[in-house]
């Protein structure tokens, strides 16, 4: 029985796959089983932030593997005191407290528990309420399924959102968001994404951003932020919300990290502002003993990867790498003027591609056009990741070089000319 036979068998069905096998890979190269070469600017959905096959990250694995790769957290595990002060200090620069995990979704379940009991602990609220907002997506956990404002998510599942305690509004509506804090009185938490990733890299505006902060202290209510794909680098800053808004005017409550966090290795968390909580106590320390754990989160193996990257994105500048390779990707691109794409959406190397769907409808048959789209580019060697139905998305490695884009832009230019031009 073939690899190909072997999955249809024996795997459950809940990806739409593209028939490509990878096998190894080296910085921004993949190679499939058949010798073929991609440009990787998928990154996993996000997950690569140094390329693959990286020194440092390589090194940090084969260490620690021969050291120690797991142990409870029953014990103290020094690589989440190294990785944890790095990330407070040098990532969000506010002072505050992690919890290591494994995935985003599992990130955001933290958050969404730290806001219930804070509103139940704090408030003496019996049914707490937490906003989220259109397009996002929060994870695929039953919580997090929830929290995302898609009904192809959560739909199916024998439930309502509002059920959860959850609010759905318009992104980037403050009028919406003004109106609901004023009927409601146990609104716990605010839940966004800084740049939504999966409905097309849309970025918060500023406005709406201070407008939610400031509802939140106003209401005695939390502004959480789910980093998991923008955060670490991709939208040009260590820290996506300061993409928006530069400097400490934004201080948000809680954070949920994952994806570029471990380099491809499972690993996420969150992280909890050290701030006064209204009946006593620290925000920070809210999750005591017995109210949240994880068998595998934080191990010695994920902490050693984490901290490799980190490092890694810190030492050699790839913030900035991103800002300025995702700019001249932007402005090349811009100059094409092309019919099919109608608006590029850039932060870092955190692009959106949107396409002109009525165009590409007609070739696309069936298919979404984003989907359509990203699998005439993989046949032509780039590797891209759909966003909604009609955004191709690119997600590089931080440290791309130009030359990389030049040669990913050749392939994208030449890939839409093909499906513009009148079919005989």
């Amino acid at each position: 029985m073939t690899a190909d036979e072997k999955l249809q068998r024996y795997v459950v069905p809940n990806y739409g796959r593209y028939p490509i096998w990878p096998v190894r890979a080296n910085g921004t190269e993949v190679w499939d089983r058949d010798g073929k070469r991609y440009l990787d600017f998928a990154g996993g959905v996000a997950v690569c932030p140094v390329g693959h096959a990286h020194p440092a990250i390589v090194e940090a694995l084969s260490k620690q593997a021969s050291t120690l790769i797991h142990v409870s957290n029953w014990y103290c595990i020094e690589g989440q005191a190294h990785l944890a002060e790095r990330l407070v200090n040098e990532v969000v620069e506010i002072e505050g407290k992690c919890f290591f995990c494994n995935s985003g979704a599992e990130a955001n379940e933290g958050l969404l528990k730290l806001a219930r009991r804070y509103g139940v602990q704090q408030r003496g609220l019996k049914a707490p309420k937490i906003i989220t907002f259109t397009n996002s997506f929060h994870g695929r956990t039953l919580g997090a399924m929830f929290a995302t404002a898609q009904s192809k998510i959560w739909g199916d599942f024998g439930l309502e959102p509002a059920e959860l305690g959850y609010i759905h509004l318009p992104f980037n509506d403050t009028s919406a968001l003004k109106s609901v804090f004023s009927q409601h009185s146990d609104i716990v938490a605010v839940l966004l994404e800084p740049i939504q990733g999966e409905s097309g890299v849309n970025a918060v505006t500023a406005d709406f951003l201070r407008t939610a902060q400031s509802l939140c202290r106003a209401h005695n209510a939390l502004l959480l932020l789910d980093e998991v794909q923008c955060g670490f680098g991709r939208a040009g800053h260590l820290s996506g919300w300061r993409a928006i808004i530069p400097g400490d005017e934004i201080q948000p409550d809680g954070i949920s990290w994952a994806k570029a966090m471990g380099s491809g290795y499972p690993l996420g968390a969150f992280w909890v502002r050290d701030a006064a909580m209204p009946n006593g106590g620290k925000l920070c320390d809210l999750l005591g003993p017995g109210s949240h754990g994880t068998t595998y989160g934080g191990s010695p193996l994920a902490c050693a990867v984490g901290l490799a990257t980190v490092d890694t994105i810190i030492n050699e500048d790839l913030c900035g790498n991103a800002e300025m390779v995702g700019n001249f990707i932007r402005t090349e691109a811009t100059a094409w003027k092309h019919p099919l794409i109608t608006t590029i959406r850039q932060k870092g190397l955190f692009i959106g591609f949107e396409l002109e769907a009525d165009s590409i409808k007609r070739a696309a048959g069936e298919k979404a056009p984003s989907i359509f789209l990203a699998g005439l580019l993989l046949n032509a060697g780039l590797m891209t990741v759909p966003a909604g139905p009609n955004v191709v998305r690119w997600l590089p490695p931080l440290n791309i070089s130009k030359q990389d884009a030049i040669e990913a832009l050749s392939i994208m230019r030449a890939v839409l000319d093909e499906v513009s031009t009148p079919m005989p």
